[in-house]
């Protein structure tokens, strides 16, 4: 497909006018437009068309109707009638009143088409460089970070409904390209397991029963990869994207023993960051954090929190569940910088505070990561009780560590964690530990003999000056303004639907959170203008507001 003639956005005469007439005010999408004109232009997805072909509907266009269903909560064929019908969105487009629009299944291949070329960031960038043009983002000095979870848009399995739909999603594929052939793999009783969809309440109740299903579900997997193997069958067939996913539920799921699979015990399954949980959505990924378990994905919103301009999100960072909050800052330090929108402070909870990252974002980036760091992982240092390792000198060149009372340790290695981190390993004398009157405040082991492990000595100057730092009235002022993203989270989960996938896999997904970033900037930024005001403060209820202290 080739690009069309590229849209000018100019607005003809006649929308002008009647949408003054009709909407005297104005609307928000008729603000929008007044304020930063065209927010794209078809140049921007040039790269993703061809020269040749038969053109099609203007990128731009698309490109900005995608933010606006986004903004309104539109499906695409709601947002294709909006196009069609609605004068403040033909004054936003640029378009006549007589102009019919587009079908709305051009949407999704949109869709695929920013993807294929990685140039879905341009819904974001794009509106972010109207708002520095606008000088509405010259308050970049500080901004927040924090993340939420998102549920994936499938059906949460167990491990047994799990196993059977993803041998039904073959079993339909197969049926509707090699009928024949198949019904020469199974026998009758196939029918009565895998017609319907597998679900737990049609399954038997009794534990014995649900083994006894596990086995022959995967029996039954078992003997349709091997009929797709063999020579006489079609070779196209195997390269079926379901059976793919087949051959590594089955692989996640049972095991081979003397010749005979076998289900595998709850321990015996990979890491819930390999784990398959559904046949649908093959990266969404189950997690449990603190009391919240589900299955999907994660999103980490950053946004300027300046007390002069309204608080616009500058980057959005989608992750599979199990990615823990401190793999992304490295990502989100980059991709600011290549933006010209790095902040002076980064505010951010404990989960983005490792070590490295302390480090990395003031030596590459100059920017003050601040936020709470943990007291370490020793109980003294959970419980606030006994010595924990803050209590002992550490003499770096000697390599030798003197604890509270005033004895050296016997021992200093240097080891490796399994993800390759090195650290310290202190040993202090059994015979010095087993006189010492304060042991039971040092330690529990059960020889009575401490032993302190510490990072090497940057990392480790770098977090207890972070630790002391924490306890500063200085701090805990700056650090108040940190809370304030959760308004953000709560706002794109009420009103935007951060929180729901409204398509599948990772990709797909991080498009809905860039086109919903778009559209909160967009939508913050009517209210900023119609308001001509300071952001809301936090709403406090009549009765909290009576606390003491409050009034």
């Amino acid at each position: 497909m080739a690009l069309s003639t590229p849209h000018s956005f100019d607005i003809p005469e006649e929308t002008i006018r009647v949408a003054r007439a009709a909407f005297p005010n104005g609307t928000p999408c008729m603000t929008l437009r007044d304020e930063l004109g065209s927010l794209f232009s078809d140049a921007d997805f040039a790269s993703l068309f061809s020269s040749q072909g038969q053109a099609g509907e203007s990128p731009a266009i698309l490109a900005l109707v995608t933010v606006l269903q986004h903004m309104e909560g539109l499906t695409d064929r709601q947002a294709a009638e909006a196009v069609r019908g609605r004068i403040d969105w033909k004054y936003l487009l640029g378009l006549s009143l007589t102009d019919t629009g587009f079908h709305y299944s051009i949407l999704s291949p949109f869709r695929e088409r920013l993807l294929a070329g990685g140039q879905e960031a341009l819904l974001l960038d794009r509106i972010l460089e109207r708002l520095k043009a606008r000088g509405l983002l010259h308050d970049k000095r500080q901004q927040r970070t924090d993340s939420t979870h998102v549920l994936a848009g499938v059906r949460t399995l167990n491990r047994l409904e799990c196993v059977g739909e993803t041998l039904r999603r073959v079993l339909d594929d197969l049926a509707r390209l090699a009928p024949e052939w198949l019904q020469a793999q199974i026998t009758p009783d196939w029918f009565e397991r895998y017609g319907r969809r597998v679900e737990m309440y049609r399954l038997p109740k009794d534990k014995t029963q649900q083994a006894v299903l596990q086995q022959q579900i995967g029996q039954d997997g078992v003997q349709l990869f091997q009929a797709l193997q063999r020579p006489d069958t079609p070779a196209w067939l195997r390269t079926l994207p379901t059976v793919e996913v087949l051959r590594q539920v089955w692989l996640q799921q049972y095991c081979t023993e003397d010749g005979k699979i076998r289900w595998r015990e709850a321990h015996e399954l990979p890491p819930h960051k390999w784990l398959i949980v559904s046949p649908d959505d093959l990266e969404a990924r189950n997690c449990t954090k603190r009391e919240t378990n589900w299955t999907g994905y994660m999103v980490h919103l950053t946004e300027t929190c300046g007390a002069t301009s309204p608080h616009f999100i500058t980057h959005v960072e989608t992750t599979p569940a199990t990615t823990t909050d401190d793999a992304v800052v490295a990502t989100i330090h980059q991709d600011l910088a290549a933006k010209d929108l790095l902040p002076a402070e980064h505010l951010v909870d404990a989960g983005y505070t490792a070590v490295d990252n302390l480090r990395a974002a003031e030596q590459h980036y100059h920017i003050d990561l601040l936020g709470p760091v943990s007291g370490g992982g020793s109980w003294q240092a959970v419980a606030g009780q006994g010595f924990d390792v803050s209590c002992f000198a550490i003499d770096w060149e000697q390599h030798v560590v003197t604890c509270p009372q005033g004895r050296s340790s016997q021992s200093w290695h240097v080891r490796q964690e399994k993800y390759g981190h090195e650290y310290v390993a202190v040993r202090f004398s059994p015979a010095d530990c087993g006189a010492c009157a304060q042991r039971a405040a040092c330690t529990r082991s059960q020889r009575g003999v401490r032993s302190v492990t510490f990072k090497p000595q940057a990392e480790y100057e770098t977090l207890q000056a972070a630790r002391a730092r924490q306890e500063t009235e200085t701090f805990k002022q700056q650090y108040k303004k940190r809370a304030g993203v959760e308004g953000t989270l709560s706002q794109g989960t009420r009103a935007f639907g951060l929180r729901r996938c409204r398509y599948l896999g990772l990709a797909k997904t991080r498009l809905q959170h860039l086109a919903t970033a778009a559209a909160m900037n967009l939508t913050r930024l009517v209210q900023w203008l119609e308001d001509e005001a300071q952001p809301a403060k936090t709403y406090c209820s009549p009765f909290a507001a009576l606390a003491p202290g409050l009034t």
